[in-house]
């Protein structure tokens, strides 16, 4: 099994995936506790956006799935404060329009090969650039996420009991959306767009699984994200399958047998 550790292409698969294992998680907590789950797939749709553009104009796709990403999160933001009672509407505004643009940039590509690498990602193809951009991103989540994990639980679970308790609830809400744009779009060259959201969201699921307390469940989403990372990186080696499906699929095989116990 260590033989796979030979290749310093699965050496920076296993830190980069371990890395976004614990960052998407963390933000995957705060999205499905606010009853957002829906936004990293917008937001992973709209990012392919942000790479055709990148591909269009000669610069980094990553960069362009950044800025794409960052501007699509704030029009949600933006749109679900105007319309409150009906959240989803923003999301559903904003994945339409990152849909429409990707599929009409994408006819101006000339190399399909590289916008398609991102649909699905290609964690075994990563360059340093891009281990160190992960690095960086991750360092900064986990310092935010710590930093503020008091304030971050209070506005989860009672934004306007936060907001009159004097807490900067608009800062914070800042820059939990600016990080997890950044997330996002760092972890679809990795993973792929149309795969983050589920890893931003099945962890979580299957921690609500076990878990009774705001802490437990952010510890155990990390946990599992990180096996499910795991196991699905040593099968896509030996069985030569995609990485990031291989992560999501072990993920569901787990949350259905806890979904079904729990509810026994």
């Amino acid at each position: 099994m260590l033989e796979m550790f030979e290749y310093a292409f699965m050496q920076k698969a296993f830190l980069v995936g371990i890395l976004l294992a614990i960052i998407i998680p963390l933000i995957g907590v705060i999205v499905v506790l606010k009853r957002l789950s829906m936004i990293g797939d917008a937001l992973s749709h709209t990012s392919l956006a942000g790479v055709a553009l990148g591909l269009l104009l000669g610069i980094d796709p990553i960069v362009g799935a950044v800025v794409v990403c960052v501007i699509a999160a704030f029009s949600i933001e933006t749109i679900r404060k105007r319309l409150p009672r009906y959240a989803e509407i923003s999301i559903s505004i904003i994945m339409s329009v990152g849909i429409g643009l990707a599929s009409v940039l994408t006819g101006f590509i000339e190399d399909g090969a590289a916008f398609n690498s991102f649909l699905f990602g290609s964690i075994v193809a990563i360059t340093d650039t891009e281990v160190l951009m992960v690095i960086i991103v991750t360092v900064i989540v986990v310092a935010t996420f710590l930093l503020l994990y008091k304030e971050l639980m209070f506005i989860t679970f009672d934004e306007q009991g936060a907001i009159l308790a004097g807490l900067p609830v608009k800062k914070i809400n800042f820059v939990i959306t600016l990080l997890t744009a950044i997330t996002v779009s760092v972890a679809a060259r990795s993973v792929g767009a149309l795969i983050v959201s589920s890893l931003m969201v099945i962890p979580v699921a299957c921690a609500m699984q076990l878990a009774n307390s705001y802490k437990k469940t952010v510890i155990y989403s990390v946990l599992f994200a990180v096996v499910f990372t795991v196991v699905g990186l040593v099968l896509s080696y030996y069985f030569n399958l995609k990485p990031g499906g291989t992560i999501v699929l072990v993920g569901v095989v787990v949350l259905i047998p806890l979904m079904v116990a729990k509810k026994k």
